[in-house]
């Protein structure tokens, strides 16, 4: 698998990638994946009609008569590869994000700290899969200055395959909890699979972004040598929540003697609000300016949103 020439033709299409081919506008990629129950080469002609540049398919459909067809053995493995090779040619900080909760909003919350002095590339939605987790790589343009990537986990070794894609220089794991443990066997378990993102970046003396406040984060971090520990925690750094009513139900903390309000409902998302302001501090953004950015963010997707109801 040519996987510079596959670039080229990737980089030909102005980054533009795409795996449905019902998305196909004009000039994209397209990237045929097959499963259990689906098979994108049987779309790959449409594609193509539609205004693919090109496309990738599998070796075996039998469509390596169209010039526009580059044929590979393995399409999962070639976008994979695609999003690695990307990566690989990126100057800037990659930070990968993942824990049992919380990952979708404080990925958010961390896009919108660093985009107070950034321009930042973060992964859309929930797409953390070894699908989306590609895509989200191959999003990222010349002008992107931080990434932000959220990886999700199944099964024990999902985050080690994913960071073998993603290879990011700092970390963030939000909690390790005992709510999904089908596919881990047991809390140990879910310790060792999310531990993976630190097991990295221990071998490669990356960053964790590290609540204090978490005593199993702190045993996970503690037992891997050669990370560089950036700490945050609510009681680590002094932070005051303050009070909610039925009227005003949002969460609002001071930090450095600065209130921050939010449109965030619970208090457990101060964990998810500190890494960001964490996150944005330690890059640079100037605390003031993360905390208004993070003042004016509003949840959506049902995710720590108000809902009012009838009664």
């Amino acid at each position: 698998m040519d996987i510079a020439f596959i670039y080229e033709k990737y980089l030909a299409c102005g980054g533009c990638v795409t795996t449905d081919s019902r998305a196909v506008r004009g000039g994209e990629l397209f990237i045929a994946l097959k499963g259990e129950n689906f098979d994108g080469n049987r779309f790959v002609p449409q594609a193509l009609e539609a205004g693919a540049a090109w496309a990738v398919a599998s070796r075996d459909a039998g469509l390596g008569g169209d010039p526009r067809v580059i044929a590979v053995e393995d399409t999962y493995q070639a976008l994979k590869a695609l999003a690695n090779h990307h990566r690989r040619q990126l100057s800037i900080p990659v930070i990968g994000l993942t824990g049992t909760n919380g990952k979708t909003t404080t990925k958010e919350l961390i896009r919108t700290a660093l985009s107070a002095s950034f321009r930042v590339c973060a992964t859309e939605g929930n797409l953390n899969n070894d699908i989306g987790v590609p895509l989200s790589l191959l999003k990222i343009r010349p002008e992107t200055e931080i990434a932000v990537i959220e990886m999700g986990a199944n099964h024990p070794d999902d985050i080690e395959k994913l960071v073998s894609i993603v290879e990011p220089d700092a970390g963030l794991i939000t909690n390790v909890g005992r709510a999904h443990l089908l596919g881990f066997g047991s809390f140990e378990g879910v310790k060792r699979a999310k531990g993976q993102l630190y097991d990295y970046l221990a071998a490669h003396g990356g960053t964790v972004f590290l609540n204090e406040d978490n005593p199993d984060l702190r045993e996970m971090a503690a037992a891997r040598a050669g990370l560089s520990i950036v700490p945050y925690g609510v009681e680590y750094d002094g932070v005051q929540l303050l009070p909610a009513d039925a009227e005003n139900p949002f969460l609002a903390l001071e930090y450095e003697g600065l209130k921050l309000q939010t449109s965030l409902v619970g208090a457990y998302n101060a964990d998810n609000v500190l890494a960001a302001l964490c996150i944005a501090r330690h890059y640079g953004v100037p605390v003031p300016d993360a905390i208004a950015a993070i003042a004016a963010y509003v949840p959506s997707n049902n995710r720590s949103q108000r809902v009012r109801t009838e009664r």
